[in-house]
């Protein structure tokens, strides 16, 4: 019963894909699954939770440059931009204005595919209707 929603949005917070995964698992499945929909943009900013080299490098060779600060454990720190960082927030708010809905806050949906319809069901009348 317990899910991740992973999000790309646009530079207006605007989402563009999810994906949605069990709670235990990793941040790392969710970027991996949605790395090969990302759209051509110069940034990509994202939280601690997504900080891999692996990630950073894919990131690379499509031209992106990460905005993501590094985990509390990694030894050596990563430099970020903490000015463009602060505009995360618009992620933020982007999911909390998801969750106005009131069955995609408190998931009364058991089926996974059936959470992620409400979902992007909210996602369409909220921001592109």
């Amino acid at each position: 019963m317990n899910t991740k929603l992973h999000a790309i949005c646009d530079s207006q917070g605007r989402p563009i894909d999810f994906f949605v995964s069990a709670g235990q698992i990793s941040d790392y499945i969710g970027a991996r699954a949605l790395l090969s929909s990302l759209p051509n943009v110069k940034w990509l900013l994202g939280d601690r939770g997504y900080d891999a080299d692996w990630f950073r490098e894919a990131l690379q060779d499509k031209g992106i440059r990460a905005c993501i600060p590094g985990r509390k454990q990694r030894k050596t720190p990563v430099k970020y931009d903490k000015r463009r960082y602060k505009r995360r927030n618009r992620i933020e708010i982007m999911f909390g204005r998801l969750k106005d809905w009131r069955r995609v806050a408190t998931r009364y949906d058991r089926c996974p595919k059936a959470f992620f319809s409400a979902i992007a069901l909210a996602a369409l009348v909220i921001y592109w209707l």
